[in-house]
């Protein structure tokens, strides 16, 4: 169960940010095999003096497009998973909303199973879980 957070300037169109949402979540659908009902996501659109980036950093030239994914996922998918993830994800968001590769900043926050409740009080992911 990813827990995602989009992050973006204000201003955008509605269907702009939907895109956004759609992508990742189809990306984590297909690489992740997350079950498709599975769809947790917050969205945050900053003001320009709230939302600080280095245009240039690691020689990658972002514009004030950039957007921010962190992703919160369990801990055992393997690195050409996540390689892979990426890739599916940059591709969707370049085909809509039409995102250029470079605005595009991803990061996974691992965690483990027993880290998650989904309600009542019960870690659902752990056997025998009370």
């Amino acid at each position: 169960m990813p827990l995602v957070h989009i992050s973006l300037l204000k201003g955008k169109p509605r269907e702009h940010i939907r895109a956004i949402a759609d992508g990742v979540h189809e990306a984590l659908v297909e690489t992740f095999k997350v079950p498709a009902d599975d769809r947790f996501q917050l969205i945050q659109q900053f003001e320009r003096d709230d939302f600080i980036y280095d245009d240039g950093y690691l020689g990658v030239d972002r514009s004030d497009d950039v957007v921010f994914i962190h992703i919160t996922a369990s801990d055992w998918r393997d690195t050409a998973t996540k390689q892979a993830f990426y890739r599916a994800l940059v591709a969707k968001l370049v085909a809509s909303p039409g995102l250029r590769p470079e605005d595009v900043m991803i990061v996974l926050g691992p965690n483990r199973r027993d880290d998650w409740s989904f309600g009542r009080g019960i870690a659902q992911y752990v056997e025998n879980a009370a």
